[in-house]
């Protein structure tokens, strides 16, 4: 088999770099454009007609031009794996989220376009999608999403704002309740009640947790945390990054750093039985499971490279 040929659309920003650093030692061949024509869209539609494989690292407006420089070619041109926004509910791409279903990760494997998940979305669906599939969460119920994440996902001014240190300490943000990750953390969780979702950027470069606040007795029979962590459980026995972690291993505290360089997340359903309420929450690296992480394990899956890969996840 050919060593597939790989073009990063966008390889200078913090997600693009991440990825090029953890393919440069795997059985791939990047195609690289200087700096001086790394916008050109000529030097652009040129690299992505050579490629087997397209990753865009780019704003939305600019991934949908790739897409379509790649759409105008022969047989739609390469496959490509889409870490902007611009194209997870989009009707015909398949959502790069392997833990999604039983189905997913043969999709993503026969995918010729795949969009790379948000990070909040990633952590706010794993906690979500098995509990409305296992019908202890009706999907039209009121849901709230709370996240806090690392400065690094927030862009070039946001992270040099606090490396400036002048930034503030923790900062809410979305308020307008119109965050562009809404979308796809509603689809793929199964909801058709479109849920609340405030995000907030705290003094830390990376790491996230995301939490799901939930009165049980307005539940479909009443589940206890128990219940709710044994459906987790179940879900990802198999899983080789998603782990359903019990509340006892954390003394009642989480800090949002603690998987930072990896593609793990972690799951915690802490409880109060006896007041009737629970907190979902996931913990990952918003730069690793949520981003490049997330994007070497479906690269893995799309080139048929999960061996040699998953340790670049």
């Amino acid at each position: 088999m050919a060593t597939p040929k790989v073009f990063i659309d966008g390889d200078a920003g913090t997600t693009g770099l991440l990825i090029r650093e953890r393919l440069a030692r795997e059985p791939v061949s990047l195609i690289s454009l200087p700096d001086d024509r790394r916008k050109d869209p000529v030097a652009r539609a040129e690299a992505i007609a050579t490629a087997d494989l397209v990753v865009l690292c780019l704003p939305d407006a600019a991934a949908k031009e790739s897409v379509a420089m790649a759409d105008a070619l022969p047989n739609g041109g390469p496959r490509i794996l889409d870490a902007s926004t611009a194209h997870r509910v989009a009707p015909g791409w398949v959502y790069g989220v392997p833990e999604l279903g039983p189905e997913q990760k043969q999709a993503i494997r026969t995918g010729r376009r795949v969009a790379n998940p948000g990070c909040y979305p990633t952590g706010g669906i794993a906690l979500l999608r098995p509990l409305v599939d296992a019908g202890l969460i009706p999907r039209d119920y009121p849901i709230t999403v709370n996240a806090v994440s690392g400065y690094s996902g927030g862009g070039k001014s946001m992270i040099a704002a606090y490396d400036a240190g002048t930034a503030p300490a923790f900062e809410l943000y979305g308020l307008g309740l119109e965050h562009k990750h809404v979308p796809e953390l509603q689809k793929y969780s199964g909801l058709t009640r479109r849920p609340i979702f405030v995000p907030s950027v705290g003094n830390f470069r990376q790491g996230m947790l995301v939490s799901v606040p939930l009165h049980l007795d307005t539940l479909p029979g009443s589940p206890t945390p128990a219940d709710l962590e044994a459906a987790l459980t179940v879900r990802y026995a198999d899983s080789e990054w998603v782990r359903v972690v019990p509340v006892a291993e954390t003394g009642g505290k989480l800090e949002p750093e603690a998987l930072n360089d990896t593609n793990k997340l972690e799951l915690y359903v802490f409880g109060n039985p006896a007041q009737r309420q629970a907190v979902l929450v996931a913990r990952l690296d918003n730069l690793g499971k949520g981003a490049s992480g997330a994007a070497i394990q479906n690269l893995a899956l799309m080139l048929g490279l999960e061996s040699s890969l998953r340790r670049a996840a």
